[in-house]
């Protein structure tokens, strides 16, 4: 066994696939070997959404999907490392994050549940899992995400001129910023809000029939129309206004939370198109990130580096763009890292921070009392 090998496990909120890297620890910067993806079973991505919300005989249907999301994620490290021509005994650890289908940080008992039983996903892969990666985090009074800052700031902290602040963004389902500040040597980050679980959830409303289940290069937002009132009132949004530390998700930014935008402000309704409501969601994006950066520092972000499906949206890029010029926006892929990777990224380096047993959280970040080892060893 390789003390420098881990694999990362990582799907998110839109739950389109589970990514998987294969990342060498050995040097000062982390080097991605390989990556593979794997598009959910539509039977079991369903279920998952479906437990995103109350609904009937939740115990029995959370258990099955547990066990089955494992089974799928020891498939998909299986593939990897027959790829990556791996063997399993070469993995220190697999860092799962697991598929988030409750998250309630702010609710009068905090939670956050993430499905994908590690002790399935060991024994189907003869490798040590660490998993459950948010709990610990919840326990100590903090949000339970996002947890990527601190993998940010390990890989990127130095690469920032001094004095300057540097701000990476994932837009994956939500979107979430870490802002590295060198002048006073800060990390703040948080959720923003939606990005492509709005984006691709309308899409697929209007385009039941794509191939591809999401609105390739922005380009049909980019023909629509923003409706002001619409965005103003979901700019007024309760989550929006909230001060950090703070984190979302599909639980809350989902269709039932549209459909009582639209419902409310239904009188326009003869004059709006599909197009209309995609264009208003990426405007909805854009403004609601540059609100963080705004409310991360005192002075201007320098640079946005983006990560995440998002990053090839042309149209949201644009926007972004416009709604804070004061940063040069570019990918991740300027700082040599594969913006659909960096979260699968992170993973693998919780996991390692565990076999470390290294602080895995940014109390500064997530609101938590201390820094502390995140996740739990899961033995095949």
């Amino acid at each position: 066994m390789s003390d420098q090998l881990y694999i990362g496990l990582m799907s998110g909120t839109s739950m389109d696939g589970l990514d998987a890297v294969l990342v060498d620890f050995s040097s000062s910067q982390p080097k991605l070997l390989h990556h593979y993806c794997q598009t959910l079973p539509a039977d079991l991505k369903a279920e998952l959404q479906h437990l995103c919300s109350p609904g009937n005989n939740e115990l029995h249907r959370l258990a099955t999907a547990d066990r089955q999301f494992a089974e799928y994620s020891a498939e998909v490290v299986i593939n990897l490392l027959r790829l990556a021509k791996t063997k399993p005994q070469a993995v220190a650890a697999i860092g799962s994050h697991g598929q988030t289908v409750r998250h309630m940080p702010d609710a009068l008992t905090p939670y956050t549940m993430q499905l994908g039983d590690p002790n399935t996903l060991a024994a189907l892969t003869g490798i040590p899992v660490v998993a459950d990666f948010r709990r610990k985090d919840i326990a100590l009074g903090g949000q339970g995400a996002p947890l990527v800052p601190a993998f940010h700031e390990a890989l990127f902290r130095q690469r920032i001129a001094k004095g300057s602040s540097a701000a990476v963004l994932n837009l994956g389902g939500i979107a979430n910023i870490t802002v590295l500040t060198n002048a006073d040597n800060q990390v703040t980050g948080f959720d923003t809000g939606p990005a492509n679980t709005l984006l691709d959830l309308w899409y697929q409303l209007q385009h039941p029939d794509s191939d591809v289940g999401y609105d390739a290069n922005g380009a049909y937002g980019a023909s629509g129309k923003v409706l002001a009132e619409l965005l103003e009132a979901m700019l007024a949004d309760d989550y929006v206004q909230q001060s950090p530390p703070k984190s979302t998700g599909r639980e809350y930014f989902n269709y039932d939370w549209l459909l009582g935008y639209l419902e409310r402000y239904g009188e326009a309704e003869q004059t709006w198109r599909g197009e209309d409501i995609q264009a208003t969601l990426v405007e909805f994006t854009a403004a609601t990130v540059a609100k963080g950066l705004t409310q991360s520092t005192k002075a201007p972000v320098s640079n946005v580096f983006v990560a995440g499906g998002g990053a090839f949206n042309s149209h949201l890029m644009a926007r972004l763009a416009a709604h804070y010029p004061e940063a040069d926006w570019q990918s991740v892929t300027a700082l040599g890292v594969d913006p659909q990777h960096l979260e699968g990224m992170a993973f693998a380096w919780l996991a390692q921070q565990y076999m470390l047993r290294q602080p895995g959280n940014l109390p500064a970040v997530t609101g938590a009392s201390r820094a502390t080892v995140l996740g739990g060893l899961f033995l095949p």
